[in-house]
């Protein structure tokens, strides 16, 4: 019996499997970079002038850009640049950056016109904008009013990771009216591949490295279970879901994907707590007056319903998941792994995806 490690929030949890039931298991790919060329690309960032880092994304290949960036001002005897991140991961943060000459600080809305300021981010797939950028972060958390036009402008009901589209546009024009900085990166779950210094509208060029280590062509699969590969993306289901439409495309009608994401900090969306308390409904999800923060995953996770069921191993309440959002819960891998074969036969086979939040099926 093969023993498969999927993580689930902070650790990993195991997914015992018969030989006979295992279709697949699908990771990413790519050639990581060695630490002398990440460093060797970095030096592109002007480092004697004032900088601040804005960190849009805690992974591990943030925090090692970020490491490798204060080892550059220790060779070259550089002031450190100063670190600005979001009130809830302020204390992860100086966990992780110790050394008390380093500045850590609260980032402030406010200081998006700093000219200092080199946001630092990590890419995926997104299924609205077809990819989650440095552009797309800026815009979905500083244009909150031009999400409407990006909301209006969507490829259907379903989601399009992966795919160019004319949403991300709204992005790029969001980005391109500020004089800040980019630093956007590709990682797989062993190290970064590939990263990218500019201005956001240019740095999200890197969107063709993504997907050239990300797409697996797989045909049509029954049942998929779907690890994000990463704590941050399973913070919260709004996060997590996007390897779920990352999955998409490779689901038979009326298969099951079960989706392994803790959620320690929940929905993640205004729209699906709106929803679940009864102050939204579906209809006004497909032609909304006003965009709601995280709409087009609930409105995503409506439709995709339609054509298979979604399973979730979290900690979410059986009242959001079940009793609210139509999904399956399971109280772990065990318990998922017993239905399956209880509800679609002791032969079924299954494909598992360890890092969905960078795999792209189709």
């Amino acid at each position: 019996m093969p023993e498969i490690w999927l993580s689930y929030g902070p650790t990993e949890v195991v997914l015992d499997i018969k030989a006979e039931n295992l279709e697949k298991q699908i990771g990413t790919s790519g050639a990581n970079l060695a630490d002398s060329e990440i460093s060797l690309k970095l030096q592109t960032i002007d480092l004697t002038k004032p900088t601040e880092l804005v960190i849009m994304d805690s992974t591990k290949a943030v925090q090692k850009i970020i490491s490798l960036l204060l080892e550059i001002c220790n060779q070259k005897s550089l002031p450190k640049p100063k670190i600005l991140v979001d009130r809830s991961n302020l204390h992860l943060t100086r966990n992780i950056f110790s050394d008390p000459s380093i500045s850590i600080s609260e980032f402030d809305n406010s200081q998006i016109n700093n000219a200092n300021l080199i946001f630092l981010g990590e890419m995926e797939f997104d299924g609205l904008f077809g990819f989650n950028t440095i552009s797309t972060k800026l815009l979905r958390r500083f244009g909150k009013e031009h999400m409407l036009e990006a909301y209006g402008k969507r490829n259907g009901n379903l989601p399009h990771p992966g795919e160019d589209l004319s949403t991300i546009e709204v992005a790029k024009k969001f980005t391109d009216g500020f004089e800040i900085s980019a630093l956007e990166i590709i990682a797989n779950s062993t190290g970064i591949v590939d990263i990218s210094t500019g201005h956001p509208s240019s740095t999200m060029s890197l969107s063709k490295s993504l997907s050239s280590i990300a797409i697996n062509e797989i045909g049509k699969q029954r049942i998929l279970v779907v690890s994000t590969g990463k704590e941050s993306s399973n913070e919260t289901l709004r996060k997590a879901l996007t390897s779920v439409w990352n999955c998409t495309n490779a689901v038979k009608e009326e298969g099951l994907v079960i989706l392994l994401a803790e959620c320690k900090n929940g929905l993640g969306s205004d729209a699906t707590q709106q929803y679940i308390e009864g102050g939204m409904s579906l209809d006004r999800l497909r032609n909304p007056a006003k965009y709601v923060d995280g709409m087009e995953d609930l409105l995503f996770l409506t439709e995709v319903q339609n054509i298979f069921k979604i399973g979730i191993v979290s900690i979410l309440p059986h009242f959001y998941t079940k009793d609210k959002l139509s999904m399956i819960p399971f109280g772990g891998t065990k318990e998922s792994m017993e239905y399956i074969l209880k509800t679609y036969g002791d032969r079924q086979k299954v494909s598992i995806i360890s890092d969905g939040s960078r795999v792209l099926l189709r």
